[in-house]
Formats: C-alpha cells, structure tokens, sequence
C-alpha cells in the first residue's frame, strides 16, 4: 500500500508529521492510499483513536483526503507540496514564457520611493501603538476604491494579496468549511484552501468571470465562502462584465450569509473597468495588491471589506506580525503619487502583446483566451505532449496543471516578455504543437 514507507509513531502529533514529511519529500506520492484506521492503530500499538486524530489532522493541513469506506490517501496536490512543483525547467537558450511576472521594464525604480520613506521617517519615526496603516496610503486607496464603486468600509494592509486573502478565509471559516474557487484559477489559492483545512469546490471560468450557474450549485452544496477575481484573472485572463457581477450578486442575494472575497490584483495594469460584486453578502473583503503594477518584492497589498471581517482581520494580525510596515506603506505612496507608473501605458503594453499573440493564434486555428492581465490561456487536447513539444521548439510555457482541478487542460503563457518579433514564431511553435482548439468555456 506504502510501498517502501513506513508510518511511525506514538501520538497523533507524531504520525501526522511523520506523513506529512513524507509527503514533502516524495516518500509517500498524491493519490497515495493510506493504511486503514484499525489496521495503522494494530500495526503501531496504539488505539484506533489516536490515529484517528493524526489523519483528521492531516486532513486539516490539507495533506490527505477521506472517501468514506474508500478510504485516506495523499491529496492529488497536497498542501506540503504546493503547485509550483509543477513546473518546466527551463534550458538555456529556451525562452521562459512560464513564469508569470511582470515586465521589469514596466516596473519603476524604487531608489527614490524609499528616500523619500527614510526622510520622513526621520522625522515622523513610527513606534510600537501608532496606527498599523499610513494615513495618506488609506486615503488613497479608498479614493481609488470609491471611484470604482466599491461599498464603503475600513482600509487595512496586509503583506500581499494571498496573505490578505488567508486572514479573511481564517477570520469566518473553520476547517472543514467549503469554499468555491475559480477554476482553472491561482495555483497559490488551490493551495492555500486545503492547507487551511478548507474544502475546495470547482467553480467553472469564462471570459466574464465565475459562471453563476456553477455558484449557485456550489453554495446550494454548503460552500460558505466564494472567490472573485475581478480583472488579469489568472490564468485566464478573464475580467468580470458587468452582467456577469449582476447575475453572481443575484445568486448571492440567495445566500447572504456567503463570505465574498474578491481579488482585484490586476488594479493599474488594465483598462478594463472594475465591476465589483460587494454589497449583497453580510460579509465581504475585495483586496488589491500593488505586486503587478509596482514589482513582486513589494509585499503589500490594501484590503477594504465589512466592519466586522476588517475588525477581526486587524485583531489577528496585531497578535502575529503588528503591522506591515510603515516604511513600506510610505514608499508605496510615494510610488502612487510621484507618476512613477502610467497605468494607462502599462495596460496598453500588456494589451497590445496579449491582443497580438491571441490574434496570431487565432490566424492559426488555435482558440486562445486572454481578455484582461498578461497571460494567455490555451485549451489543448494533451498537457503534457504540448508543454513537451513547446520546450523542443525553443518556448518554455507553464503547463495548465498549475492552475486546475477539474478544468480542462490547458497552457499558460505569460506575454509580459514579449517583443513584436517574438509573436509570429510563438504563435507558429504553439500551433504546431497543440493543433486547433475548441473556444469554449475554459472551466
């Protein structure tokens, strides 16, 4: 059943962490069949309730899953392995179109920014009891909020978009819990879920966003929590219409008690409007980071959301880490006023390389999705035969393993490296290696 691994153990902290390493390391492979209760317990010499409580533990950190009679096995994608195991090496003289990032030319210098946060820390030093959030940086997020329509509430910063997103999930939620996921969706947050000891639900993804058919099933099943991303939706790229943000907040109204949170990391890098779906559930986050628009390295991102979830959002987060720091925040807001970025360029930069690729695509007979961001989604009949065939072809792309559950396969290629004569030999190598593709629902 284990093959050469064996469980060890006396209590239940010590077999889970025994199996969950196993699982870090590879000793123990997803979809991997663990031993049955009563038969682990005789096996070890210990009573059937305490392995009970390691395996209940295991399925808290999101390690393994239980099928009833069918028994516990590793994950298919456990949490202690995370997704970005699945990944191309990339050889040199291979162009890596995998990675994700921003273009460093469309990211400004930070130098300045931070002189600038040193010189009035100098004379404004922040101590230990000062507000967690730089008042000119809460003033200017809930301008840009404002303008965009989102509901009034509280402004607080957390240390990126994933960070902000795992403390509203863990101020409502508790292990067990399912939530609804986009899918195909982020990677980080098909991880992030099952390691919080939450359930994720599929939820399928078209060009306007989460498909409201498959949210009313996913809560009518018990799903308490949804996840939105608005715009640059990744990896798709899809970015909520307005008729669609109508028809989630209609299902939403059905279940007011549902936790929203939505995720509008794309903020400053498109130019497709914010439709947001906030104003019809009790509770609700909307989080926009500035890693797209400003550079990975800066961990931060605001968050506004119901006095109630901002409240135990604030109160958790000054029991761990405090704040973010003030110094950061300030840079940040030297970034936002100094002009350092034109979100109108930049959106224009990404549009016209992902407008580009999908048109050459489609020239070809390749269906290709790719409305808002800078990736581009592209169904195949074979992930792995056409990630493989990409790489002998000279392009390393991020094979759409990633970023499913259920969801069809598929590849991602991130545009943001791309020069005009790159387009036409791209769009040739994918074409010969995934052959035409129905345009249809991605999810």
């Amino acid at each position: 059943m284990l093959g050469e691994y064996r469980i060890t153990g006396r209590g239940a902290a010590e077999i889970a962490a025994g199996v969950e390493g196993a699982v870090g390391s590879g000793e123990l492979q997803p979809g991997q069949l663990l031993p049955p209760m009563r038969e682990l317990a005789a096996d070890l010499g210990v009573n059937p309730n305490t392995v009970a409580a390691a395996y209940r533990t295991l399925r808290e950190r999101g390690v393994i899953e239980t099928a009833g009679r069918r028994g516990s096995r590793v994950r298919s994608k456990p949490a202690t392995t995370g997704r970005d195991h699945i990944r191309v090496e990339v050889p040199a003289g291979v162009r890596d179109v995998s990675d994700g990032n921003p273009d460093p030319a469309l990211l400004p210098g930070f130098a300045e920014a931070f002189a600038a946060a040193a010189r009035q820390a100098e004379k404004e030093p922040v101590v230990y009891g000062a507000d967690a959030v730089e008042p000119e940086l809460a003033r200017l997020a809930r301008a840009d909020l404002d303008a965009d329509g989102v509901p009034d509430g509280p402004v607080l910063v957390a240390s990126g978009s994933l960070d902000a997103i795992e403390r509203v999930l863990a101020a409502h939620l508790r292990p067990g819990d399912a939530v609804a996921v986009e899918d195909p969706g982020w990677g980080s947050v098909l991880d992030l879920v099952p390691a919080l000891g939450l359930r994720t639900v599929a939820v399928g993804v078209d060009d306007d966003g989460p498909l409201a058919d498959d949210v009313r099933r996913a809560l009518a099943a018990g799903a308490r929590a949804l996840l939105v991303t608005c715009r640059a939706q990744n990896p798709t790229g899809a970015a909520v219409s307005a008729a669609r943000a109508r028809a989630l907040r209609s299902v939403l109204e059905e279940y007011p008690e549902t936790l929203l949170v939505e995720d509008d990391h794309g903020h400053r890098i498109v130019d497709r409007p914010l439709h947001p779906v906030a104003g019809v559930t009790r509770h609700w986050a909307l989080v926009r980071s500035v890693a797209k628009a400003y550079g990975p390295d800066l961990r931060l991102a605001v968050l506004t959301g119901d006095p109630v979830t901002l409240d135990r959002v604030h109160g958790r987060q000054r029991l761990g880490p405090g704040w973010v720091s003030r110094l950061l925040q300030r840079a940040v807001v030297h970034l936002w006023t100094s002009g350092a970025v034109d979100p109108v360029a930049v959106a224009v930069a990404y549009g016209v390389r992902r407008d580009a690729l999908t048109a050459a695509l489609a020239g070809r007979g390749v269906a290709a999705h790719g409305r808002s961001g800078m990736n581009v989604w592209v169904p195949v009949p074979d992930e792995t035969g056409a990630v493989a065939r990409l790489l002998h072809a000279g392009w390393a792309v991020a094979p759409g393993a990633r970023f499913r559950l259920s969801a069809p396969p598929a590849v991602r290629i991130t545009v943001s490296a791309l020069r005009p004569g790159d387009i036409e030999p791209l769009a040739d190598a994918v074409a010969a290696a995934v052959g035409p593709a129905p345009a249809r629902r991605y999810g």
